[in-house]
């Protein structure tokens, strides 16, 4: 049993966490809106903390789950963050999808640090079957790899502090251009008058296989989008990435377009909506 402060209980978060409190870990959790930590608590059990601070008091380790920079580096280094309460020897994951410069500021400021993206959706967390990529020390994912085996099916240390976030702006870049290909071929195949089922049959064979066209193509056809991963965050994760790609010297044109794509898609009511909504800008 750990001592473990799990900050964020969002669609990630809270059932990741409630993950840790069935492997049998010590869990003490805090939400800006405490009504979801109560709602966890009744579920889950364990502890419910006023403030990220009293949270990672005492706590061997320290996960944070939350939106972006801004509400990272408030619930880390802010007045009530978790960093200045943390006993030296304590471990902090992130599991947040922020810039990796913000990653590299926190690692300086705590070494013991491993910055922990995950990719996999609700579904992913809600089943335990994550993918992490992580970054920092090899000594921090060390520590950190037996935590993560309680709701990731995959883990991989990437390398310093910041890979991991890294890491997973590659796996959204692709994720982009997958879903544009998916939603040009879907709506190509309607034009033709194919059955759409078939289709499906046929090439998720192939060497047109994805993630996204097995779980995607079915609810795509039938114009259901109210779930999954929004296209807000998608947004915010593609945005990271055009960005670090500036700094790293990297040429992303499709990623650009894309983005631009999924901000007509927002502009169409769509923000909320899982990110195969891209089809909708697409004319039947």
């Amino acid at each position: 049993m750990t001592r473990i402060a799990f900050i964020g209980l969002g669609v990630m978060g809270a059932p990741t966490a409630g993950h840790l409190a069935s492997a049998g870990h010590d869990v003490t959790v805090y939400n800006r809106t405490r009504a979801k930590a109560e709602a966890w608590v009744e579920k889950h059990g364990g502890s419910l903390a006023e403030t990220p601070a009293e949270a990672a008091r005492g706590a061997e380790v320290v996960v944070t789950c939350v939106g972006n920079d801004d509400d990272l580096r408030a619930v880390t280094l802010g007045p009530d963050g978790a960093f200045g309460a943390m006993d030296d020897d304590a471990l902090f994951i992130d599991h947040t999808t922020v810039s990796a410069a913000i990653a590299r500021e926190l690692a300086a400021a705590r070494p013991g640090s491993v910055d922990a993206p995950v990719s996999g959706g609700q579904a992913g967390a809600e089943n335990g079957r994550l993918s992490a990529m992580c970054g920092g020390s090899a000594e921090a994912f060390a520590r950190a790899e037996p935590i993560l085996a309680a709701y990731c099916a995959k883990v991989v240390h990437i390398g310093e502090a910041g890979a991991g976030q890294t890491a997973k702006m590659v796996n959204q870049i692709c994720i982009a251009g997958v879903l544009q290909g998916v939603s040009e071929g879907l709506r190509f195949a309607q034009a033709s008058g194919l059955d759409l089922d078939q289709v499906l049959e046929a090439i998720s064979g192939g060497a047109a296989q994805s993630w996204q066209m097995v779980n995607r193509w079915p609810t795509m056809a039938r114009d259901e989008f109210d779930f999954g991963f929004a296209v807000d965050w998608m947004r915010k994760d593609l945005g990271l990435a055009l960005d670090e790609a500036k700094r790293n010297g990297a040429v992303l044109p499709m990623t650009a377009q894309v983005d631009q794509f999924y901000a007509e898609v927002q502009k169409m009511g769509g923000g909320r909506q899982d990110t195969s909504a891209l089809v909708r800008r697409l004319p039947r």
